[in-house]
C-alpha cells in the first residue's frame, strides 16, 4: 500500500526541527534547551493547525488583527500558545493582553503598564520579554543593554507580568564575528539578569538564516518562519 505524501508544509517544519536537533548535538547542549517558536505572521489557519498536528504548540505572530483571526479560528486548541512578537501600540494593548500568553517585544513602560491593567483577572500573569537592541542600529526596536536592569525591575511591580527574558533581533549580516558578538552579548545580559530576577530563563534569538549561530551561543528560543511557512504572503 502507498503511504501518502508529506505535504511540504510538514517536510519544510521536520527539516527546520532537524536542523536544530543537530545544531543542539554539535554543541553538546540537550534538544529540551532550544524551543521552537514558529512564525506564522500572514499565513493562515489551516497551515497553522497542520503544523500543531506534528506537535508544535508555541507560534509567533507580528500583525495584531492577522492574528485575533487565527486565535478565534483555532480556539477549540486549549493548548496553543500564542506569542505577540511584532510592534506594540497603545491602542493595541488589550486584545493582546486578552488573548497572547507571550509578548517579546517590551521596550516602554507605558506598554507594560497598561498590559498590565488590562490583563484579564482569570488568566495566568502574562509571560514578558525585553526587547534589546543589541546591535544599536538606531532605526531598530529595543533598549539599550544599559537600560535593561531598571526596566526589568519595573516589570517586577506589575503583578500581572511575569518577566522571563530577553530577545533580539540582531544585525542583517553576514558576518557570523559579528553575528556571535550581539549573541554573546544577549547571554551576557541574561545572566546579569538573572542574578536579580532567577526567573528569567529565556533568551529569545536566532531566526531562519542564523539559527544554527544562536544554538551554539546559548539562545533558548529560535523564531522561525521563512524556512517552515515560505515567504511571507
Amino acid at each position: 500500500m502507498q503511504l501518502p505524501r508529506m505535504s511540504t508544509l510538514v517536510a519544510t517544519y521536520q527539516q527546520v526541527q532537524s536542523r536544530i536537533h543537530r545544531a543542539c548535538e554539535q554543541t553538546g547542549r540537550p534538544r529540551s534547551e532550544v524551543k521552537l517558536l514558529a512564525v506564522s505572521k500572514t499565513k493562515p489557519a489551516t497551515m497553522v493547525k497542520e503544523i500543531y498536528d506534528q506537535g508544535q504548540r508555541s507560534f509567533g505572530e507580528n500583525y495584531l488583527q492577522d492574528a485575533l483571526d487565527k486565535i478565534e479560528a483555532l480556539t477549540e486548541l486549549t493548548d496553543i500558545e500564542w506569542h505577540f512578537i511584532g510592534p506594540i501600540q497603545s491602542n493595541k494593548t488589550r486584545p493582546i493582553a486578552e488573548n497572547f500568553q507571550w509578548v517579546e517585544t517590551l521596550e516602554r513602560e507605558k506598554i507594560a503598564q497598561r498590559l498590565n491593567e488590562q490583563r484579564p483577572a482569570e488568566l495566568p500573569p502574562l509571560n514578558v520579554l525585553i526587547q534589546v537592541n543589541i546591535s544599536g542600529e538606531a532605526q531598530k526596536s529595543g533598549l539599550k543593554s544599559e537600560e535593561v536592569a531598571d526596566f526589568a525591575d519595573l516589570i517586577a511591580t506589575l503583578p500581572n507580568l511575569t518577566l522571563r527574558g530577553l530577545m533580539c533581533i540582531p544585525e542583517a549580516t553576514e558576518d557570523e564575528q559579528k553575528l556571535a558578538q550581539q549573541f554573546d552579548n544577549m547571554h551576557k545580559l541574561l545572566q546579569s539578569l538573572q542574578n536579580k530576577h532567577p526567573q528569567c530563563d529565556t533568551l529569545s534569538m536566532g531566526m531562519s538564516a542564523d539559527l544554527e549561530l544562536a544554538v551554539k551561543h546559548h539562545t533558548t528560543q529560535v523564531r522561525i518562519g521563512t524556512d517552515i511557512f515560505g515567504a511571507r504572503a
